[in-house]
């Protein structure tokens, strides 16, 4: 019998995917598995969706063993089989080549995430698989919301469904209205196998880091911080930002050209 955390998480779930129409009827969903707390809530909630909706949709969990020295992919075999889920798992030593190519002072994150997408997109279209799950959570999209804004000089975050530049693949994030604190919680409560990555973790002076404990920082003094932040992305006012292509796009520069100065020329 589910808990109350685990209704919870798929209450908000199941809203999320409705609403931005997720995963249809015929779908193959290619679950992206870690052997992190998020992505092994995204297999068993998703697994409780699918026996529960009123249509036929697939899951398959994949898994990408990088080469990192002691990572025990046999865990995942063994919980998938436990669980009587169907599974993929892909070896690629890209461990190896991250390792070598970027100086141990610098983030490995941005080559090491570039390969792995690649392979797992690769494998969903050679698995026939129509989308591609990832365990992103609401933590995940107001820390990239930030990130971008301090180091990028973007207005972006992480989007509910994507479609691949190729046009091969479709990425949703199912987790995305879910808080990490409660995908914690329900990691502990269903005591997950937990399998550290060491290979990011090892590294200090992260950005990541650094807006994560801005973000805890602004949360204790004011409890709405992380709620507003993520409502901020679905309250978007075009009429009072800078960039020319948004504010045309909405109408609000109809009648003053993109680019013109004609307030200073008059």
């Amino acid at each position: 019998m589910a808990s109350a955390l685990q209704r919870r998480l798929m209450t908000q779930m199941g809203r999320l995917i409705t609403h931005y129409e997720m995963i249809v009827p015929g779908d193959k969903v290619m679950v992206c598995l870690s052997g992190g707390k998020d992505s092994y809530g995204l297999a068993v909630l998703l697994e409780a969706t699918r026996r529960k909706v009123p249509f036929d949709f697939e899951l398959v969990m994949v898994n990408l063993d990088q080469g990192q020295p002691g990572f025990e992919q046999q865990v995942l075999v063994d919980w998938c089989e436990s669980l009587g889920l169907a599974h993929h798992m892909v070896f690629q030593d890209t461990y190896s080549v991250v390792t070598e190519k970027i100086p141990a002072n610098k983030t490995y994150c941005s080559l090491c995430s570039r390969m792995r997408r690649g392979i797992l997109y690769d494998t969903a279209s050679e698995l026939g698989c129509t989308k591609i799950a990832l365990g992103h959570h609401k933590d995940d999209a107001i820390e990239t919301l930030l990130m971008n804004q301090l180091f990028s000089g973007q207005l972006s975050s992480m989007p509910p469904v994507l479609r691949s530049r190729d046009g091969r693949n479709t990425v949703i994030r199912p987790l995305l209205s879910c808080s990490e604190q409660d995908l914690q919680d329900f990691s502990d409560e269903q005591a997950f196998p937990i399998l550290p990555c060491n290979l990011c973790g090892s590294q200090e002076g992260m950005q990541r880091q650094a807006i994560k404990a801005l973000i805890a920082d602004l949360h204790a003094r004011n409890p709405k911080i992380k709620d507003n932040l993520f409502a901020s992305l679905k309250n978007v006012r075009p009429s009072h930002l800078l960039d020319p292509a948004v504010r045309k796009a909405f109408g609000y520069d109809k009648d003053q050209p993109v680019g013109s100065d004609s307030f200073l020329a008059g």
